[in-house]
């Protein structure tokens, strides 16, 4: 099992590091400074998109661009193990997945429409997504249902002679608040008394279309993430043709196992990123800090802390690269991650478990600053507690992980 980086992995991860570093995570600060500026938290300020669109034209023009295609045509000819590595440093900037059009919800949405979208879907939507030029959004949860349970769906979408109808309300809706955001991809009942995961459908809607109405901006902790958002949305008599409907009736949950594996590794990897950042500032905040006659490392068992999370990192790491390669093993030897998901669901257990509490631990050393504005620990903070139900709760994951061990009969 080799969960190091291949000779083009290694190229590809240097190059990455030194752009997130150097040119990318010195403008986090002043791409969220210009939300707002245009008197709409909701429209991208000028200064914002000069930021963004600067640096995803250097990121293209060096050849650092959908680096997460690694099973699809026209990748960048490396493994998922690979990518594995290259997130973690994305993970280190708020921008760095967007800069390498490589975020959530996009690359989902890209890899379905490139496995199973029409030749008008890839020619209308994939490939102003793959060129970065619009976002998406990927409407499966809502408010009125335990969507852990995916069959509990309840949007309806009823045939209308020729198209299909879409009632009901969708929330956290990520990406659908951004003023670039053209397209949902939606999971919908569309047979109540069909076999349980058989009800369900997905279905393409531009975001302009009659009937769709946002509610409002969901906050995370009081963030509410501007200007890409989390939404609550109402569809009411949403109408949209036939061919709309992803690969037919009640392959819902076929599309969405293909879809979700990838995002929840991508999320584990980025999230191994932030927790190396919280690290590094927890050890720069107790290096500089003087309290007591010492510096705070040294002070309150903060050098075992320390200690304690650099091992702890290094586990979740190698968890998801597990993961990681359980995923190359499989596309490689059925077609399917399938066979990955108990791999990848201890991954999205333990990954935003350790990282929470790295970051928390960075919190407490640095007393009031880690709280406010003044660090970036709070908005990291929320993301990771955010995580542990992003594409599922713990308590899912965990029933999966129990699963492969005590297989039933």
């Amino acid at each position: 099992m080799d969960l190091g980086l291949s000779a083009r992995g290694a190229e590809l991860h240097e190059a990455v590091a030194r752009m997130v570093r150097e040119e990318i995570a010195p403008q986090d600060a002043a791409f969220h400074a210009a939300v707002g500026e245009t008197g709409d938290r909701w429209k991208m300020s000028h200064r914002q998109t000069e930021i963004l669109e600067g640096l995803k034209t250097r990121a293209r023009e060096r050849g650092l661009w959908n680096l997460w295609q690694t099973h699809l045509p026209g990748g960048p000819g490396i493994s998922t193990v690979d990518y594995a590595w290259l997130a973690e440093e994305m993970g280190r900037s708020w921008l760095a997945p967007e800069v390498f059009n490589c975020n959530a919800p996009d690359t989902g949405n890209m890899e379905v429409f490139t496995r199973y979208g029409t030749d008008e879907m890839k020619d209308r939507w994939l490939g102003p997504l793959m060129e970065g030029r619009i976002r998406s959004a990927y409407l499966m949860t809502e408010p009125q249902v335990a969507s852990s349970d995916a069959t509990n769906i309840s949007m309806r979408c009823e045939r209308d002679g020729d198209g299909w109808i879409l009632n009901g309300e969708k929330w956290w809706s990520t990406g659908a608040g951004d003023p670039r955001c053209a397209v949902h991809i939606v999971m919908c009942l569309t047979d109540p008394d069909g076999p349980r995961h058989g009800r369900h459908s997905m279905v393409v809607v531009p975001a302009e279309t009659p009937g769709v109405e946002i509610l409002r901006p969901l906050q995370v902790f009081g963030e509410d993430d501007a200007p890409h958002g989390h939404m609550h949305i109402r569809y009411t008599d949403v109408r949209v043709p036939g061919e709309a409907m992803l690969l037919g009736p009640g392959r819902g949950f076929e599309i969405a196992q293909g879809r979700l594996g990838p995002g929840r590794i991508h999320h584990c990897m980025r999230a191994i990123g932030m927790a190396e950042k919280a690290l590094e500032l927890a050890v720069a905040r107790g290096r500089a800090r003087q309290a007591f006659g010492s510096d705070l490392l040294s002070l309150g068992g903060n050098a075992e802390r320390v200690a304690e999370a650099r091992i702890a990192i290094d586990g979740a790491r190698l968890v998801t690269l597990r993961a990681a390669w359980e995923m190359d093993a499989a596309e490689r030897e059925t077609g399917t991650m399938k066979r990955a998901a108990p791999a990848i669901s201890a991954a999205k257990v333990l990954v935003p478990r350790v990282a929470l509490e790295v970051c928390d631990m960075a919190i407490q050393l640095h007393g009031g600053a880690g709280v406010s504005q003044d660090t970036e620990l709070a908005r990291l903070w929320g993301h990771l507690r955010t995580l542990r139900l992003v594409d599922g709760p713990d308590a899912v994951h965990l029933r999966t992980v129990f699963r492969a061990q005590v297989p039933r009969g």
